[in-house]
Parts: structure tokens; sequence; C-alpha cells
């Protein structure tokens, strides 16, 4: 009992690995859209973009700057905050904060957030058809795998059935019943299966490293795809008319919405451009103040010695001296707070500007936006029609795929029939070796064939359920 509950422990290990390592075509696509270069550049682009919009909304607020200059006077020149005359060499500061705001621009301001909000969208818009594209490439190469697995187990399987038939026809010869020519014919059809066995694998590794690579695995070596049950799946795109896929397909295809938002941004770009036809009114406001080492505050007076300066008479006549006094003035430099405090000044400034003639430079922007607009309208109906014609030839695709796979299906039936005959006629000695490996190559032809005409069908009926919506899933 011990012994089997080591052994089913074993194989419940063993599967549970395998499961955890296996890669299904959803795992291979969700790990290409979280590793693919394409994709990883184009939600950067979309992070541009989100600053963009957010820099059209800021730009709509004041603008606030601090600002300081220090200026250094040599010989006669003006005092900037007492309008004096100085002689001596002195230096002078001045500090402003000023802020403007665009009170109307033609509404440029606000159309510019508009478009920024479409680009925006259309941004993420084509992050969904990046992702789309990768998509559609990760199922080719997941089923172009699957289909390389299965061409080689047929080939597995054909030399398995000629080593038997060797063996048998070994016995033969060894009898006399058969000639020896029957044992080399097989021994080189024998050799033949192993080199298709040789070129499969390789078909096969390359398969699997182009898969690997799209996905972004560097590690191989533990790099295996599940097998789905692909036989009877029935997909929904298969019973609507191109008609109702193309309806679906106009609602969900990211193509078709990027053509519609570039529509509406080159519409905003029009309203932009027109916008410079009007008057732009402005608001801007200062506060500022300055210093000077020249002003100087009277620190104290002295008297001098009394002379004469003139003479007067009194009532009766009488001369006499007019006396005058001389003073001396001593200064100190006035404290840096209080220039600073008395040299204040404010400012408020209405800016208006109005459009006369700009060398046509806005008429020129304004007709240019207008063909812009014209270009993104024709983009959205070529866009349709591409989408039309791209639904009309899948969904022809899948059509002509499913009659080839019925076709190959009974082909197949009969050349297994066929085989089946020449097999016994074989083994009771009433053909030749040649005549064998003829009917046994055409039967693995055939089988290669419904193989491929399979994977044909399944990639075609996924394209038309992309196209309506439906997720890549197997």
């Amino acid at each position: 009992m011990r012994k089997f509950a080591i052994i089913f422990l074993c194989i419940w290990t063993f599967s549970n690995s395998f499961s955890q390592n296996a890669w299904t075509l959803e795992r291979c696509i969700d790990h290409a859209i979280e590793n693919n270069i394409q994709v990883k550049n184009q939600e950067l682009n979309t992070q541009i973009n989100d600053y963009q919009l957010q820099q059209s909304k800021l730009g709509i607020l004041p603008g606030i700057n601090l600002g300081a200059s220090e200026n250094f006077r040599f010989g006669r020149s003006v005092d900037p905050y007492t309008y004096e005359f100085e002689t001596d060499n002195f230096s002078s500061a001045n500090f402003q904060v000023s802020s403007s705001v665009t009170l109307f621009s033609g509404l440029r301001q606000y159309n510019s957030v508009k478009k920024a909000e479409i680009d925006q969208e259309a941004g993420y818009v084509l992050l969904d058809q990046t992702k789309n594209n990768i998509m559609l490439a990760v199922a080719s190469a997941y089923l172009n795998v699957l289909y390389a697995m299965d061409l080689l187990e047929i080939a597995i399987q054909q030399r398995n059935i000629t080593a038997l038939q060797l063996e048998r026809t070994n016995i033969l010869v060894s009898s006399g019943s058969v000639p020896m020519q029957n044992k080399y014919e097989l021994e080189a059809q024998f050799a033949n299966e192993e080199l298709n066995i040789v070129n499969y694998e390789n078909q096969l590794n390359l398969a699997t490293l182009n898969l690997a690579q799209l996905i972004e695995i560097t590690d191989l070596s533990a790099f295996t795809i599940v097998r789905p049950d692909i036989e009877n799946i029935i997909t929904e795109s298969g019973l609507m008319t191109v008609e109702e896929i193309y309806s679906k397909a106009l609602e969900n295809m990211p193509q078709i919405e990027y053509a519609g938002l570039n529509y509406l941004s080159a519409e905003k770009n029009l309203a932009i451009s027109r916008g410079a036809y009007l008057p732009n009114l402005s608001l801007s406001a200062s506060f500022g103040s300055g210093y000077s080492s020249s002003s100087k505050l009277i620190d104290g007076i002295n008297m001098g010695t009394p002379y004469i300066s003139g003479f007067a008479t009194d009532n009766v006549g009488n001369i006499l001296d007019v006396y005058q006094y001389s003073y001396d003035y001593n200064y100190i430099p006035k404290p840096f707070n209080d220039q600073v405090r008395d040299n204040t000044s404010t400012a408020l400034t209405f800016n208006l500007s109005i459009p006369v003639f700009n060398g046509l430079q806005t008429r020129t922007g304004v007709n240019n936006s207008k063909i812009y607009l014209e270009q993104s309208k024709l983009q959205v109906e070529q866009a349709k029609k591409d989408l039309l014609k791209e639904i009309q030839q899948a969904y022809s695709d899948s059509q002509s795929a499913i009659k080839k796979y019925a076709a190959t299906e009974k082909a197949l039936i009969s050349m297994q029939l066929s085989f089946d005959y020449t097999q016994k006629r074989y083994e009771e000695g009433l053909i030749n070796t040649t005549d064998y490996n003829i009917a046994k190559n055409n039967l693995a032809r055939t089988q290669a064939e419904l193989i491929r005409a399979k994977y044909d069908v399944l990639f075609k009926q996924k394209i038309l359920d992309f196209y309506i919506g439906l997720p890549i899933r197997l």
C-alpha cells in the first residue's frame, strides 16, 4: 500500500510541476503583452500624453515668478531710488514677484485642453491596437508550434510502422519468402523517415524559438506549451454573416476608434487656429522693492563757527552785521529693512492685444488645419473600408479553409482505406516494397495536409472571433 502511495505522490508531483511550467495560449499572450518591447514603448507614449494633458490644464492657471537683480555703478550715475546724481561708486538691488493670467485668448486654452484629452484617449486606444497585433502574432506562432508537434508525431508513427514492417521483412527474408531487395528498400525508407523526424524536430524547435522570442522568453530549457483539444471547436463567428461581423467590429476594433479620435483632435486643432483671429486679454500684477548702498540717513548735526553773511538796517537806520552758522551733517547708511519697506511698489496691468495683420500667418494656420481635418475624415473612411476588406478576406479565407478541411478529411479516409488494402497485399506478397512505400508516403502526406487544414481553419475562425470582440482562447 505504501508503494502505491509513493507512486501516486510522484505522479501527482510531476503532473503539478508540468502544469505550472507548461504554457497555454492565454499565458503566452499575457506574458507577451507584459514584456513586449512594442507594448512597453507605446505605454511610454501614453505617459507622454498624460503629461501633456496635465500641462494643458495647468497652463490655464496664473504664472508666478520671483526675480532679483544686483547692480554695481561706477562714476557719476543716478540712484534708482533717490533719483539723485551720485559720484561715488555704489550698488543697488531689486526684488520682485510677478504674476500673469490670460483672461481671454479666443478659447485657445480651453480647446487645447480638450485636444489633449482626446489625444490621451487616442494613445490608450493605440496601446490596445498594439496589444491586439501582439495577440494575433502570438496565436499564429502558438498554432505553428502545435502544427509542428503534430507533424513530428505523424513522422514518428510512420517510422514506427516502417520499423515493424522491417522486422517482419527480415524474418521473411531469412526464410526465403521474399527477396533481399525488399529489405534494402525498407531500410532506405526507414532511413528516410528518420531524416524526416530530424527535419520535423528542427521545424518544431524553430517554431518554439519563434514563439519564445515573440513573448520575450530567454530560457528555453523549461519552455513547453500545452496541447489543447481542438478537434471540436465551434466558434461564434462561424454562424454570422460578413455584415454582422463588420457591424460588431466597428464597435470593437481600436483602429476605427483611433481614426475617429484623430478626427476629433483635428476639429479641436482647427478651433485653436481660429482662436488666433480673436483679441487676447491678459492680466499681470507685480510687487517689488529694492535697496541702494548710496541711500543714507542723517545721524547728527554739528554747528560750526559763525561768519558774516551780509548786512541789515534797524528801524533807526543803523547798519547791523548778519551772522550765519555752518552745519556739518553726519550720515549713516539707511538700514536694509527700512529701504525695502519704503521702496515698495505695486503694479496691476491689463494687456489687450488685437490681431490686425501678421503676414497672413493665422489665415495660413486655419487653412492648414482645415486640410488636416479633411485628411482625418478621409482616414476614418479609409479605416472603415480597410476593416471591411480585412473581414471579407478573413471570412472568405475561413470558408475556403473549412471546405479544404472537409475535402482533405474525406481524402484521408479514402487514403487510409487504400493504404490498409495495400498493406494487406504487401503482407501477402502481392505487391513490391516500392508500391507499398508510395502508398505509405501518400498517406503521410494527406495526414500532414489535414493537420495544416485543421490549424488553418482554427486560425481563420479565431481571427473572425477577434473581430467581433471575443478573446483569443483555446
